[in-house]
Order: C-alpha cells, then sequence, then structure tokens
C-alpha cells in the first residue's frame, strides 16, 4: 500500500536515505516508491529546497562517461532530521493511540 507523503514526511525519508550513505536522485527516489507514489518530478525540487536549506550538500561523481549529482547530509541536516524523527515518533504514537484504542479518551 502507498501513502502520499506531506512535505515533513518527505524531508525526513530522504534526509533518513542520505544519512545512511550518499546517494543520486534517483537512487532516493527509487527507495521513496517503496511507500509513496512520489513522481521523480516531485523529488527534484524537494532536494533543491533540502540544499537551499544548508541541509544537504551536492557534489558531481563521473559514472559511465557523464557525471551523476550525489546528496550527502550536513551537520544541520543531521539535526534537523533527529528532529524530524522525533516528531514523527509523536505523530505516529497518536496515529497508534487512534487505530488500537480508538483513541476514547474522555473529550467533548
Amino acid at each position: 500500500m502507498l501513502f502520499t507523503l506531506n512535505g515533513p514526511m518527505t524531508d525526513l525519508l530522504i534526509l533518513s536515505v542520505v544519512s545512511q550513505r550518499d546517494a543520486y536522485g534517483y537512487q532516493i527516489s527509487q527507495i521513496l516508491k517503496q511507500v509513496s507514489g512520489t513522481k521523480d518530478s516531485a523529488l527534484y525540487p524537494v532536494l533543491k529546497r533540502l540544499q537551499e536549506n544548508g541541509f544537504v550538500e551536492t557534489y558531481d561523481q563521473p559514472f559511465q562517461g557523464r557525471n551523476r549529482k550525489y546528496y550527502t547530509i550536513t551537520p544541520q541536516g543531521r539535526d534537523q532530521c533527529e528532529q524530524l524523527k522525533q516528531q514523527w515518533a509523536e505523530y505516529k504514537d497518536a496515529i497508534d493511540a487512534i487505530v488500537e484504542g480508538g483513541n476514547l479518551d474522555e473529550q467533548d
């Protein structure tokens, strides 16, 4: 099952991927496609924004006679990734509370 990703979730997934190892755009898009129907064309503006915000940097590496752009996480990107992971954990807990228990707290 595929879900629509919001901005913070997309950022979290991309930053998580590049925190493990440097990756190029197509590689990142294939990983995201495991959980989302995100189109390749939607990924590149997000990568550009992450770069402009100082969360990732790029470098070129030759591959089969042409350059491939790789994304690598910055220290600021690692901090952002940790913040997003914490927010995701809180959100996931709230979702789990609803799914598992109906969130039947006394609310009017």
